[in-house]
């Protein structure tokens, strides 16, 4: 997949197959497009082309709203669209002065000038342009004027995998990772850098690894204990991972993200370590004693294993 931080840097494809959008999660209702997009290409020779936004329009437009939180960091979300097949990503840095171009401006401007499009596949409930005031209707007359094709995914056919960035936020924000993972096809990942801890785990016979989330706006699901797999150092480890503010030991100050991986050794401080949520195994709790504590953790382990089977 070749990126370009801006459409200027995008020099033309063959029958350049276009879709537009955040695509946040790349989950599989997004992947229905990506996949129709291919299909076009390959028909007629062309390659596919996405349109892409950075920051979140939401983020520039609101700043003082802190409520949005991800699916995907912007690494995260580049590895996601590659392994779905794109040809050409480009990424338009995203502006108040972007979004009060109308809709005409940003069909005859940015996608046919200098993008070039031969077709376009979008949602059907795709609206764009200043205060989203295009919509389908106006792609398919500006494609007889630009000479563009145009084609809509119905909802119909996205109503099959019944699936919403924000379903998955939904799903993620009550502990269900389970349907977090069906709607995206894939395990909800986390990556960060290790930090120091306080070396509690490592007395409780359970070392942990802190992770640092590697973007503020990533949605960190809910608190509790999830069975999880583990990249680190090109190595796979199965593990253990708690989020949450560790009741038992009254420090309800600062909202943790800890992982036991089971069989590594070594120290990991300053490295990436990358976590792919399988299952939940319980609420956050607390405990009367760090010896109740230390028993929950071997079941917990137990647990861990069995699901990750």
């Amino acid at each position: 997949m070749k990126i370009y931080h801006s459409p200027a840097d995008f020099k033309g494809c063959p029958n350049p197959i276009l879709t537009t959008g955040t695509f946040d999660g790349v989950h599989i209702g997004h992947r229905k497009i990506i996949n129709r997009l291919k299909e076009i290409a390959t028909r007629v020779g062309g390659e596919t082309v996405m349109l892409s936004f950075n920051p979140h329009p939401r983020m520039v437009l609101f700043p003082d709203d802190k409520s949005l939180k991800l699916l995907n960091s912007f690494d995260e979300k580049l590895k996601l669209l590659e392994d779905a097949g794109i040809d050409h990503l480009i990424i338009y840095p995203f502006s108040k002065e972007f979004s009060r171009m109308t809709a005409l401006e940003y069909v005859r401007d940015l996608l046919v000038n200098q993008i070039g499009i031969h077709k376009i596949v979008v949602g059907y409930d795709h609206h764009f342009g200043r205060n989203r005031e295009g919509n389908f209707a106006n792609l398919v007359e500006f494609g007889n004027i630009y000479n563009f094709e145009v084609e809509e995914i119905s909802a119909l056919e996205l109503n099959e995998v019944n699936v919403s960035s924000t379903k998955i936020r939904t799903a993620l924000n009550d502990g269900d990772i389970e349907i977090a993972n069906e709607f995206l096809g894939y395990p909800y990942q986390i990556q960060g850098e290790v930090v120091f801890g306080d070396q509690l785990g490592t007395k409780l016979g359970f070392p942990t690894a802190n992770i640092q989330a590697d973007t503020e706006y990533k949605l960190i699901p809910r608190n509790g204990v999830y069975a999880v797999e583990c990249l680190i150092r090109g190595e796979n480890f199965q593990g253990m991972l708690n989020i949450g503010f560790r009741p038992t030991l009254e420090k309800t100050d600062e909202k943790r993200i800890e992982v036991n991986l089971f069989g590594f050794q070594g120290e990991i401080y300053g490295e990436v370590i990358a976590l792919k949520l399988k299952a939940r195994i319980r609420e956050e709790q607390k405990f009367n004693s760090l010896e109740e504590l230390t028993t929950q953790l071997h079941q917990d382990k137990l647990n861990a294993l069995e699901l990750l089977k």
